[in-house]
């Protein structure tokens, strides 16, 4: 692995401390219990709804690491929902502040089914809480920040909205070693880097740029370019560059793959491939992310499976 820059370490510390390993969950799901039934069947329809490829990738889990981790994806998008959609949920601090403190207690007072299925999966997986409130507080900063001046400021946003989904899903999936750490955050941010690249157009009709402001002045890009949906020379020279760092960022993460356990190995491996697949989307639509949403078809993810099952047997034991 490649030697840490300033922003990697700055993460790993964040990340600190957790335990060791994982021992698997400490009772297992019950089929029985009609209204975690239908909480943990709620939570799936929103994976499927907002999330194709991560409901794709998913789906190569066992059942009971199936569920917990929609049921993760469900809470996490639950709460970015609280600020994307502010119109329609009313006052989004007080949603946070409802999200913090059924995580914090783990106790649900009302009957919300997502709720309902993300503190089971929080109890019985011995998920660090630390992680979902850093996630609140991350999505909590779009309330307040739309701009981004380096991507070292940038990495520590993606870190907080993405790096602590990929550790707390490693707790649900189950990992060997501490060494894990840092490759599941790079993992994050090369996922949520994926996500900006893609969204620049939607995300600027939002009033917001993801974009760190020293690359896009290097570049020559500004504000009015986007504004303008610009694809020249320089976007794309400049979306070059951002894609290269991208996919350094995956392929470093790509050994970390190893110290999880073995039947969960395959969805996450599946996850990286597949959203590395947008970025050749992106390159294909010649980097026009402001007319054209970069996004495999299911045939398209079909098509990649063979390739990830063969990477994975490369990786060293």
């Amino acid at each position: 692995m490649s030697a840490h820059a300033n922003w990697e370490q700055r993460l790993i510390t964040l990340a600190h401390p957790m335990p060791m390993t994982t021992n698997g969950p400490i009772f297992s799901y019950w089929a029985g219990d009609d209204s975690l039934n239908h909480a943990y069947r709620h939570a799936e329809q929103i994976a499927a709804k907002h999330s194709k490829s991560f409901y794709f990738a998913s789906a190569f889990l066992p059942e009971e690491k199936r569920l917990a981790v929609r049921a993760l994806y469900a809470f996490c998008r639950t709460v970015d929902d609280l600020v994307d959609e502010v119109s329609e949920v009313g006052d989004p601090e007080a949603g946070l502040d409802y999200w913090r403190t059924v995580t914090q207690t783990a106790s649900v007072p009302d009957a919300n089914p997502v709720a309902l299925a993300w503190v089971d999966t929080l109890i019985r997986y011995s998920i660090p809480r630390q992680y979902a409130l850093q996630l609140i507080d991350g999505v909590q900063r779009d309330l307040r920040q739309t701009r981004y001046a380096t991507f070292d400021e940038l990495a520590t946003y993606c870190y907080s909205v993405a790096s602590t989904v990929g550790l707390m899903s490693m707790y649900i999936i189950g990992f060997w070693a501490p060494e894990a750490i840092p490759y599941a955050i790079k993992l994050g941010v090369a996922l949520q880097m994926t996500n900006i690249l893609r969204d620049v157009g939607e995300d600027y009709r939002q009033g917001r740029i993801y974009l760190p402001r020293e690359d896009m002045l290097t570049f020559g890009i500004s504000e009015t370019d986007i504004e303008r949906e610009e694809v020249d020379p320089r976007w794309r020279r400049f979306m070059q560059f951002q894609i290269k760092r991208v996919r350094r960022l995956y392929a470093e993460a790509w050994e970390g793959v190893r110290l999880l356990e073995r039947d969960g190995q395959f969805a996450v491996a599946a996850a990286s491939v597949l959203y590395q697949g947008i970025l050749d989307v992106i390159e294909q639509n010649d980097y026009d992310v402001f007319r054209r949403r970069a996004s495999l078809s299911f045939w398209q993810k079909a098509k990649r499976l063979p390739t990830i099952w063969w990477k994975l047997t490369t990786l060293s034991d």
